[in-house]
């Protein structure tokens, strides 16, 4: 599958691909958020600051070069409010997401989403999924949202964060 493209906007948002001159935003922006993020994400859970940026912005750089994930930072109102990912496996693509403490409910992810199955519909992958843990709702909420079906529950492997069962439910939407 060919990469998909760098930039991806709707009337509302944009997502870019993360690139290295983007450490500090990415820094404040997840690590002002760590404790609500480290709550269901395991990357957060010990905070987040400019080394776990740098890492992150490394490996999605390499990641990306190899066809392995995409990794795009969301803008709304012309600043980073989180980030989103598309992750290849065998057949389809995963979906995952991510939106700072002060920006959540207001539809950023379920519209980063949108544009992201778009985008892996147009580059051929045959269906996209979307896991999250059986405890987070607002994860849920997402591909509910959008049409996906959840196709049942699967244990998560450790180490969960704090607020984790350890139980992900696995939503799908196959390709129109």
């Amino acid at each position: 599958m060919e990469a998909p493209a760098e930039t991806l906007s709707d009337d509302v948002i944009v997502l870019r691909r993360w690139k290295p001159e983007q450490l500090d935003t990415l820094a404040a922006v997840a690590g002002d958020s760590a404790a609500h993020l480290g709550a269901w994400m395991i990357w957060a859970t010990g905070g987040y600051g400019e080394p776990e940026a740098k890492e992150f912005l490394e490996s999605a750089a390499r990641n990306w070069a190899e066809g392995k994930t995409y990794d795009f930072a969301i803008f709304a109102e012309g600043e980073v409010v989180g980030g989103t990912g598309m992750l290849t496996r065998p057949g389809r693509i995963e979906i995952g997401y991510w939106l700072g403490r002060h920006h959540t409910g207001r539809g950023f992810v379920t519209r980063a989403a949108r544009l992201l199955i778009a985008e892996a519909f147009r580059l051929g992958a045959p269906e996209v999924e979307i896991r999250h843990d059986e405890k987070n709702v607002a994860s849920g909420a997402v591909p509910a949202r959008l049409g996906f079906t959840m196709i049942g529950e699967e244990a998560a492997e450790p180490p969960f964060a704090p607020a984790c069962a350890g139980v992900h439910r696995v939503w799908r939407l196959k390709r129109p």
